[in-house]
């Protein structure tokens, strides 16, 4: 399974950007998937996190401002980003949970390559 995230930008705080993540690969079941952000000399952090029938949770750093969605067709996540703030800089990637079945059942998951988002004041 491969991971592309696209939509990472510079906005001021206040505004808004989506992210999207699209997931490929044949003969894989994409199951949850999510978000993670970090910055330089931190360790990455959960974002937000959707499963394959759309439950959805999120860091308390971000509720009421972020809203995750995906589209199952698509196997594509979003991230919708209000109210952005400047600690919300960070490079943010996408994560999947995926299986497959080649004899047994097997589970993996893949990162995409990572967006820069830059909220400035």
């Amino acid at each position: 399974v491969q991971l592309q995230a696209s939509g990472g930008g510079l906005v001021q705080a206040g505004g808004s950007l989506r992210l999207s993540c699209a997931a490929s690969g044949v003969m894989y079941t994409i199951n949850g998937m999510g978000w993670y952000r970090q910055v330089p000399g931190k360790e990455r952090e959960l974002v937000a996190h959707i499963t394959s029938d759309g439950r959805s949770n999120y860091s308390e750093f971000v509720k009421g401002r972020f809203t995750i969605s995906r589209d199952n067709a698509k196997n594509t996540v979003y991230l919708q980003m209000d109210k952005l703030k400047t600690e919300d800089t960070a490079v943010y990637y996408c994560r999947a949970d995926y299986s497959w079945i080649f004899g047994t059942l097997s589970y993996s998951d893949a990162w995409g390559r990572g967006t820069q988002v830059t909220v400035s004041s």
